[in-house]
């Protein structure tokens, strides 16, 4: 029987790596795309964040099509991103939305357009949002923004005659702070018991893509974390 598949979009980055060597540990064939290569991935996809969006997923979806060879994908999950802050009245207001779209709607776009074509019907496609952009962000406007874009996306995917396979689950984790080494070297006076760990997304990405334990299609999954036990709760 074949392994499962799962094409992980960040697979180089904190919470990407994490993920990438969960689901190779539990016999996942796993492709990553990103701007380095993840040796732990069995194929890599690497994408030139220098170009235009429309360049960029011309390259990843010739890419995809020549290392699927007609396979399916169990799994489509888009954990690339990056923060940013800054108000309106901020120098950096119009770059960091620039960057923090660039970062976060541009790959959760390309991503649903490889699922669409690539996933198997039942498959799972999970993106990534956040807990404020539910709300205003207005120390992080673009940031919020951007992310915002993904928490509609997701419901926009869990429509009828959205393009995703029959019977496919879409969703988005909303984290509030993740435990990643970039944070602790930022905030390193923070209580982290209040952020959420990598092996627990991962995790829980793992059930979604074997079909255990999902919630509602369109659901978009606040993590809040406390005493470094997390909970879900639907936005």
């Amino acid at each position: 029987m074949a392994s499962p598949r799962v094409l992980v979009y960040g697979g180089k980055g904190a919470l990407g790596c994490v993920i990438v060597d969960h689901f190779k540990s539990q016999n996942w064939w796993v492709a990553s795309i990103d701007m380095r290569e993840n040796e732990g991935a069995d194929v890599n996809i690497t994408v030139d964040v220098t170009a235009s969006l429309l360049e960029q997923e011309a390259a990843v979806s010739k890419q995809v099509d020549q290392v699927l060879d007609g396979s399916k994908l169990d799994a489509v999950l888009c954990v690339a991103g990056g923060w940013a802050g800054g108000n309106a009245a901020s120098d950096e207001f119009v770059k960091n939305y620039d960057m923090m779209t660039k970062q976060s709607a541009w790959t959760s776009v390309i991503a649903a357009h490889v699922a669409a074509l690539h996933l198997k019907e039942g498959g799972a496609l999970v993106l990534t949002g956040a807990q404020p952009a539910v709300g205003g962000t207005a120390g992080m406007i673009g940031y919020g923004m951007a992310k915002a874009s993904v928490h509609q996306l997701v419901k926009s995917l869990a429509a009828d005659n959205s393009g995703l396979p029959s019977k496919s689950f879409v969703g988005a984790i909303l984290p509030v702070t993740m435990d990643t080494p970039m944070n602790r070297k930022f905030m390193p006076d923070a209580d982290h018991t209040t952020w959420t760990s990598l092996p627990y997304v991962a995790e829980l990405l793992m059930k979604w893509s074997t079909d255990k334990e999902r919630p509602d299609n369109g659901s978009l999954v606040q993590l809040f974390t406390k005493n470094n036990n997390t909970s879900l709760v639907n936005a």
